[in-house]
């Protein structure tokens, strides 16, 4: 009797994807968040392994509504990921991950280009590209 063989459990890379953002709102809103002291502190720290609000509050000695708003704001840029930690207790946590390896930003001819650099767990797999119209 044969088998079919069974399908590997790992998951498949994700390929790289660049999206050109033209709104010069949405460009000064990414600076933004990546000049806010906190958004650097909450992106740096979940660079290495996904933290809960309260262990980014716990570590950092951030109040509660500061860390939450800046995540609500790095979550909305696309810069970190929410997901569900779920306990043997079943109480579950929300835990954010950091999903930007690289920020660059430059001006050529007039005209602003910003580009953000996703991360998956081992390679880079996504990047966003923002020019302003000259």
């Amino acid at each position: 009797m044969s088998q079919a063989p069974m399908a590997s459990s790992q998951p498949r890379p994700r390929e790289p994807t660049t999206r050109t953002v033209r709104a010069e709102e949405e460009i000064r809103a990414l600076l933004r968040a990546i000049e806010d002291p906190d958004c650097r502190t909450i992106l740096e720290a979940t660079g290495e392994r996904p933290l809960s609000a309260n262990e980014l509050r716990e570590r950092y000695d951030l109040p509660s509504s500061t860390v939450y708003r800046k995540l609500e704001r790095l979550t909305d840029l696309g810069l970190v990921e929410e997901r569900i930690r779920v306990h043997r207790t079943g109480r579950h946590v929300s835990e954010y991950r950091r999903c930007v390896g690289d920020v660059r930003f430059s001006v050529v001819e007039g005209e602003a280009e910003l580009e953000v650099v996703g991360q998956g767990r081992d390679e880079p797999w996504w990047s966003l590209s923002a020019r302003t119209d000259g």
